[in-house]
């Protein structure tokens, strides 16, 4: 049985059935008439000014003003590069390419920051090149550059890569040790200092044997970044004479 969906007075008037929905055209149709009875303005505009008002002076005035926008950009491109790379010049040693004392305590402070903030332990280690002026005296500083450039490749070359090394001026070296607390600075900084002696460095036909005195210093809280170098070196400088024994 089939249900005629109009009323009994349509039917009666001989109206035909009205469909729900329907294809093409049928489908366009709204209660306010076809689509296409309501053109669409397509208005193009550039900078908030419609096409229509483009006179000559006024597109030659935009074409110059983003001429002049894209140099300005450019420009900023060339200023913020140049700034990148003149931060990194003044951050890096002058010798080797390892973070200079500036730089190096700026990342102390930081990790000193972060044991504080997370309650974990950190420490850095003091190392002072041993004999470093009879090097030169006697084979030249081009010698005893490069005993430092030796140095300083077997320090990066036998730490953490979230430990930190950095030359604090002369023959020092510091390192940063993450999550090291007194016991394991000491032991990383023996370690270090037997890499340095078993690794001689090969200058022209010689071979020579480098040492290395060495201090620690361990914290838990955000301090004084030049008193915990202080005590490193303090540290060090006790076991060069003899005092401090590992």
């Amino acid at each position: 049985m089939k249900i005629d969906p109009r009323s009994p007075r349509e039917v009666a008037a001989g109206r035909p059935v009205q469909r729900a929905a329907g294809t093409g055209a049928a489908r366009a149709t709204t209660a306010a008439g076809p689509a296409s009875s309501a053109p669409v303005r397509d208005v193009t505009s550039v900078l908030g000014i419609p096409e229509t008002e483009f006179t000559p002076k006024v597109r030659q005035a935009i074409m110059t003003l983003m001429a002049e926008v894209d140099a300005l950009r450019r420009d900023l491109q060339v200023a913020q590069s140049r700034l990148k790379s003149l931060e990194q010049l003044a951050d890096q040693d002058t010798l080797a390419p390892i973070p200079n004392r500036r730089a190096f305590v700026r990342e102390l402070s930081r990790t000193m920051s972060y044991v504080e903030r997370y309650e974990t332990p950190a420490a850095v280690v003091y190392f002072d090149v041993n004999d470093l002026k009879k090097i030169n005296d006697t084979f030249g500083h081009a010698t005893g550059d490069a005993a430092l450039m030796h140095v300083a490749r077997l320090l990066e070359d036998n730490i953490r890569d979230t430990d930190t090394v950095g030359r604090l001026g002369g023959d020092e070296f510091g390192v940063i040790l993450s999550h090291a607390d007194e016991a394991q600075a000491a032991e990383k900084g023996a370690a270090l200092a037997k890499v340095i002696e078993d690794t001689p460095f090969r200058w022209q036909d010689k071979l020579l044997r480098l040492s290395v005195s060495w201090g620690s210093y361990s914290f838990r809280s955000a301090g004084d970044p030049a008193h915990a170098l202080d005590a490193a070196d303090r540290q060090m400088y006790l076991r060069k004479k003899g005092v401090v024994r590992d």
